[in-house]
């Protein structure tokens, strides 16, 4: 039985962004953003960016109060994976966008002292030092379709263990839908995962091969009837925020023995059609790699 599907991270929608004054609704995710992309002008470090994120909403900047630094999801939600410069969907609002990494609220799992940020000249995310400089684009409202992302501590901006006081980090808010309890149901050889819908090949029966690009192509089909390569936002909704090596969900049977570096999408970069999107498994990061070389594996999905 599945509780509610929700959306890994959600696709184009003809008039999905509605623009006033200054911000914009995302008709899709029900969040809302400031029009300009980069409202500060100027990279901080982390820390100083969630500060930054609150004092906006203090100051009631555009009319609201309620302004925070995105979660890795919530950032993530924006980014089309077909387009570069920016990676954001075709005919979009948003004004200022700076071709770099904007800082999201959620921390590497392991590596505390590092945090997610996300890249829009081509979409990748990964982590970065927290006293680094990076952009911050604040949203506001909250949203019934994207999941929560699984972090659920809060730490310092030098890694150190840190009560979850206000200061608007992932680990505090623990924003978006909550995921099912039990989240994963086992139906023969796949893994349901009950929040999304999709069924997954259980992890012990992953096809061992290390393979180039059309290579996964062929073997996620080769499962059988329905089986196909995963789109790498359905690959990302796998990912456990609070996990690391791998970093995927406690409750899916299996996962601790996935030691795969990476896993192929069948998502091509809008970047460069000669790479693809690739899960980094083990990190929890997306990012691409050369479509002709063989170098990760294969994790086929269904439904």
């Amino acid at each position: 039985m599945i509780d509610h599907v929700l959306a890994p991270c959600p696709g184009p929608l003809p008039g999905r962004f509605q623009v006033d004054g200054g911000v914009v609704t995302d008709a899709l995710t029900g969040l809302i953003w400031p029009r300009a992309a980069n409202p500060l002008g100027f990279p901080l470090p982390w820390g100083e960016a969630l500060d930054a994120a609150a004092d906006l909403g203090r100051q009631g900047f555009l009319g609201r109060a309620d302004w925070r630094m995105p979660n890795r999801r919530e950032l993530r939600s924006l980014i089309d994976h077909g387009r570069r410069n920016p990676a954001l969907p075709e005919g979009h609002p948003f004004a200022g966008v700076f071709l770099g990494w904007c800082w999201t609220s959620t921390t590497k799992a392991g590596l505390t002292a590092y945090a997610w940020n996300v890249h829009l000249e081509g979409g990748r995310t990964f982590y970065s030092r927290k006293d680094e400089e990076r952009l911050l684009w604040p949203v506001a409202g909250t949203s019934a379709v994207l999941p929560r992302t699984g972090q659920t501590a809060c730490f310092a901006a030098d890694g150190r263990d840190a009560p979850c006081a206000g200061d608007g980090q992932d680990g505090a808010l623990r924003l978006g839908a909550p995921w099912p309890e039990p989240r994963f149901e086992r139906i023969g050889r796949a893994v349901r995962d009950r929040l999304t819908g999709l069924d997954w090949l259980a992890p012990e029966l992953l096809p061992a091969e290390i393979t180039d690009w059309d290579g996964a192509l062929t073997l996620a089909t080769a499962e059988g009837p329905g089986w196909r390569l995963p789109d790498i936002n359905e690959l990302e909704s796998l990912v456990d925020a609070a996990r690391a090596n791998p970093a995927l969900p406690e409750g899916l049977d299996g996962a601790a023995g996935v030691t795969a570096e990476g896993f192929w999408s069948a998502t091509t970069s809008g970047f460069d059609a000669a790479w693809a999107f690739v899960l980094y498994a083990q990190k929890g990061a997306v990012g691409v790699g050369f479509k002709a070389g063989r170098e990760f594996r294969v994790w086929p999905v269904r439904g």
